[in-house]
């Protein structure tokens, strides 16, 4: 079925105020699996799953195939999303999977097409998100029927998770800067507590700090956050 180019333009740009609007980085995860149903004809299910050094997670998920394909890759090793992966090693790597029909022979993923069909997916296409170090995040989109992603779909789609990744990639940065802010505040409050119960200047109040992360193998945050619990007790 042909994808109407204007009205799919108009949503994307919906789509793109409606990410930039979510508040957490798993509000937006949620909101780009929610819209790939919403917004891509023949979509029954969609998630987004990532790979974590051989491990499978799912980051995000609407509709209940999801995580049972997300789970079925992980223990079998084998499915779209692992070629994916595998395949972004290399400079030329996919970034875009299509499997237009599961009802029949899957040599590439014989396993994983078999018990696919059992959960009464048709067909799949997938979408490259993100790829970090070890890690890596495609968007997967599933229809009970057949041939349900033709090429217009696949491109739908690619342009869907062109989108999710550039919020995807925001929402990453607002979440680190966040918590960078957060890191700082218990630091600094962790330091005035040591300059007013043991009378220390603000450097010297840091190095207490410092000097027990490093002989404790802990994070500073996490050596302030004990400082701060501990007020109580004093």
């Amino acid at each position: 079925m042909a994808v109407e180019w204007r009205e799919f333009a108009e949503a994307m740009a919906q789509l793109a105020r409606n990410l930039l609007a979510q508040e957490s980085l798993q509000g937006t995860l949620d909101e780009i699996a929610a819209s790939a149903v919403r917004l891509v004809e023949g979509c029954d299910a969609a998630g987004i799953l990532a790979i974590r050094k051989g491990r499978a997670v799912t980051l995000a998920s609407c509709g209940e195939m999801v995580e049972a394909s997300d789970r079925l890759q992980g223990e079998l090793a084998e499915g779209p999303c692992f070629d994916l992966a595998r395949g972004m090693k290399g400079a030329d790597g996919e970034r875009v999977f299509r499997i237009a029909d599961l009802t029949g022979p899957q040599p590439t993923w014989p396993r994983f097409a078999a018990a696919a069909r059992d959960l009464g997916i048709g067909s799949m296409t997938g979408v490259l998100l993100y790829t970090h170090d070890e890690d890596f995040g495609a968007l997967n989109l599933y229809s009970r029927r057949p041939g349900a992603f033709g090429e217009d779909i696949e491109t739908a789609g690619w342009l869907l998770a062109s989108h999710a990744a550039v919020a995807l990639a925001d929402a990453r940065t607002i979440d680190q800067l966040e918590d960078a802010m957060k890191t700082r505040h218990a630091i600094g409050e962790a330091m005035g507590i040591l300059m007013e119960r043991h009378k220390l200047s603000e450097d010297d109040a840091f190095d207490v700090l410092r000097r027990i992360s490093q002989q404790h193998n802990i994070k500073l945050r996490d050596v302030a956050q004990r400082v701060r619990g501990d007020r109580g007790d004093q």
